[in-house]
């Protein structure tokens, strides 16, 4: 008989300490009036999950893999991500490790939960599509999300999903795509929760304007010295805005803004949040056929 191990049951023995791995990391959240949710310590005493299954302010407590409970507090949320930060009241947590990489369609994963007591759970499929930028069913927008065939067992929201080394390469949650499971990238999500570490909340800009997209002519993309096919036609501003105050008109084309291209709404969303609020930004128009710089102070929603 060969020494060489079966690589079925090698498989198996590596999901087994994949989700031993990832498991020491992942909480039972008790948020809710339903069944408890999952979390993942972003910290030894801060716990990232998601925001819809944080009903209530008061009265949450955290499950530790070995079955200690600790009073939690809400350190901060976003509904627009679906995350939400909750600071434990003693450093008791081991912070998750995430996966250095992002993850790739194809790739095997393991969602992970903790809805009950009895111990961790888990579900095995592949990362089926990786999309966004997208605006999300709770008023926000995402950059990117990742599209799994596992299956999301109710109390999974706010678990991880790990690769083959137990790593966590996303967050789920049914919060976001009007009930289907979907997962906030790791890196997006680490992103998040530290600004809400910081802040509370994370801070989402506004311009004041209505667009359409449109198509650049090549004299256009001349102008510009780079090629985009598309910007942004403004079609409305609103009175005193941020887009009114620094000096856009109708008529003006957005094309980029801090440095960033624009070519389609969504992308204008995605460079609207965070250190920009309330800063003086460059904004990249064409007016009249000529490329200028309008410098623009965004608002917060």
């Amino acid at each position: 008989m060969s020494d060489t191990k079966n690589p079925l049951v090698a498989l198996s023995d590596a999901m087994v300490e994949a989700v031993s791995l990832a498991g020491m990391s992942t909480v039972l959240v008790n948020a809710r009036r339903r069944l408890p949710a999952t979390g993942i310590a972003y910290a030894a005493d801060l716990i990232l999950t998601a925001d819809h299954v944080v009903e209530r302010d008061e009265d949450i407590t955290v499950a530790l893999p070995d079955g200690s409970e600790i009073k939690a507090t809400v350190a901060g949320r976003d509904p627009g991500s679906d995350l939400a930060l909750l600071r434990l009241e003693k450093s008791a947590a081991t912070p998750a490790k995430p996966a250095d990489g992002e993850a790739r369609p194809g790739q095997i994963v393991l969602a992970l939960g903790r809805p009950t007591l009895n111990g961790i759970q888990a579900s095995l499929g592949i990362v089926s599509a990786v999309g966004g930028p997208a605006r999300t069913g709770r008023g926000g927008f995402i950059e990117r999300y990742l599209r799994t065939d596992a299956i999301p067992y109710p109390g999974f929201s706010g678990g991880p999903l790990v690769d083959a080394s137990g790593a966590i390469v996303g967050i789920n949650t049914s919060g976001l795509a009007h009930g289907d499971s979907i997962a906030i990238p790791a890196s997006i999500a680490w992103q998040t929760a530290g600004v809400l570490a910081k802040h509370g909340h994370v801070r989402r800009g506004f311009l004041g304007i209505r667009s359409q997209p449109v198509e650049l002519p090549e004299a256009a993309q001349k102008e510009l010295k780079r090629q985009q096919a598309t910007g942004l036609l403004l079609v409305g501003i609103e009175d005193k805005s941020p887009a009114s105050e620094g000096g856009l008109i109708l008529g003006d084309v957005l094309v980029g803004i801090a440095g960033h291209v624009v070519a389609d709404p969504d992308e204008l969303l995605g460079h609207l949040v965070g250190e920009v609020v309330g800063k003086p930004t460059p904004v990249e128009i064409l007016r009249g056929g000529e490329r200028r710089t309008v410098t623009v102070i965004v608002g917060e929603r």
